[in-house]
């Protein structure tokens, strides 16, 4: 997973081409350490440089632009930017992390 800063994950959320999904967490956050063994998992299976993770505590614009109202989050962002990415905010299983990934590469 690629750690972007704030600058880069605005960039990554304007570039069209290719679809996008963001981890967003905190340091210290136990549910976000849980959902981020499940996205390393799922990640093996997704297509390379699709999932990238930023800190909410580093990216106040992010989270304000976007509305994030809690952590762990999983913005995803089809290849068009053809309308404001879709929050996920459930992260049930990994089974579920995927399906909801792979809505967005469709």
């Amino acid at each position: 997973m690629r750690t972007l800063d704030e600058r880069q994950l605005l960039e990554e959320l304007w570039r069209k081409g290719e679809p996008l999904a963001v981890f967003l967490h905190t340091p210290f956050c136990g549910t976000c350490k849980v959902a981020r063994r499940m996205l390393e998992v799922a990640e093996h299976m997704l297509p390379d440089g699709l999932l990238c993770e930023a800190d909410v505590n580093m990216t106040p614009k992010v989270v304000e632009q976007y509305k994030i109202r809690s952590v762990p989050a999983l913005l995803l962002a089809d290849k068009e930017r053809s309308g404001k990415p879709e929050i996920v905010y459930s992260m049930g299983s990994v089974g579920d992390l995927l399906a909801q990934i792979r809505g967005v590469l469709s």
